[in-house]
């Protein structure tokens, strides 16, 4: 008969036994830093490796507003787990809450990020990371810290959530709220570099109901690189924008499309009249309504339809924006002018 064990000489049970390796976590802290010391700012006193991050807002804001916007990547990430594609959608992360913020005058100070996953992957977590940084640089940004949660059980194999949020600051005098739109202004749109982060329940269902070759060519690359090109990050071509002459209000395209966001900066009373034969639909676009059969008004109110920021600006403006946007690297073009919103009509329309 075997003798009971003895507890005292049975091995007990480790973090690692129950699926978390510490050690990895430490690696990944390690193999990230650098990422994080390229986006430093002047305000930031202590960053990665705390608690909590300090930072300063500094001496140059009379009446500083404190602007913070959240948010996540969404089921474009089952793409890049399907692609095995982690480089680029850190840069999408940073994208939807920097722009978020951007849209209100602000200046992203800093960032954080939340990752999650069942099992970590250094290697495929450092790729997310360095995304993340990348995005934060586009921004001029700090990245100050985040959250590596390994929580066994709650994801599948090779898989894992995205979440981040931004924190910026605005002078309260220049608030960027929409309230000074009128008839008789220009909308211009800024070019996006495809569906940016939504959309991406129908562009799946879309792709498996049509059995879609992710390999095929479309445009200047792939479907697939299409479809993963990186949300575009627009914050320091319109701050420079800003600094310039005044702007009156943006709309970030994110989920909702053009129809549901535009209407977003419009105050009572105005109607955003958009004609869609003013900008070039990217190829992306062409494919997603051909093979999933979306209808126009579908296709606007889902996706950015090649659109991914929207700004007004007074009509004798128009010209010097489109000037001063062309020279800070952006495609734009006068999509639409603000007339007065007849009773029970949409806040914006698309012709």
């Amino acid at each position: 008969m075997t003798p009971p064990a003895d507890p005292a000489r049975t091995p007990g049970l480790s973090y690692r036994d129950a699926g978390v390796d510490i050690d990895a976590g430490d690696a990944l802290v390690e193999r990230i830093k650098p990422y994080a010391k390229r986006t430093m700012r002047p305000e930031v006193l202590a960053g990665i490796g705390g608690f909590g991050a300090l930072v300063e807002i500094g001496k140059r804001f009379r009446e500083p507003v404190l602007v913070a916007g959240t948010d996540g990547v969404g089921t474009k990430l089952k793409l890049a787990f399907a692609l095995d594609r982690h480089d680029t959608i850190g840069q999408d992360l940073v994208a939807m809450s920097v722009n978020d913020i951007l849209v209100q005058g602000a200046e992203p100070l800093f960032f954080l990020d939340y990752y999650a996953c069942g099992r970590l992957d250094v290697d495929v977590a450092a790729r997310v990371v360095k995304g993340i940084a990348h995005g934060c640089e586009l921004a001029g940004c700090a990245l100050i810290g985040g959250e590596t949660a390994e929580m066994p059980g709650m994801y599948a194999e090779g898989e894992y959530d995205l979440a981040g949020f931004a924190v910026g600051v605005v002078e309260k005098s220049a608030i960027v709220d929409g309230r000074a739109i009128a008839p008789g202004d220009a909308v211009l749109g800024l070019a996006s570099s495809g569906p940016h982060s939504n959309g991406y329940s129908l562009i799946r269902r879309i792709v498996a109901d049509a059995h879609a070759d992710l390999t095929a060519p479309l445009g200047e690359g792939t479907l697939a690189d299409a479809l993963m090109a990186p949300t575009r990050i627009y914050v320091k071509s319109l701050l420079a924008l800003m600094r310039e002459l005044p702007v009156k209000g943006m709309a970030h395209v994110t989920g909702g499309g053009i129809t549901e966001n535009v209407p977003r900066m419009l105050p009572a009373g105005t109607q955003a009249a958009l004609d869609a034969s003013r900008w070039p639909r990217p190829a992306v676009f062409d494919w997603l309504s051909t093979q999933g059969r979306v209808g126009r008004d579908e296709m606007l109110r889902v996706f950015n339809c090649g659109i991914g920021m929207a700004v007004v600006v007074a009509a004798n403006d128009e010209a010097r924006a489109l000037s001063l946007l062309a020279a800070e690297g952006e495609r734009a073009w006068r999509i639409g002018t603000i007339v007065a919103r007849p009773d029970g009509a949409p806040a914006a329309v698309v012709a």
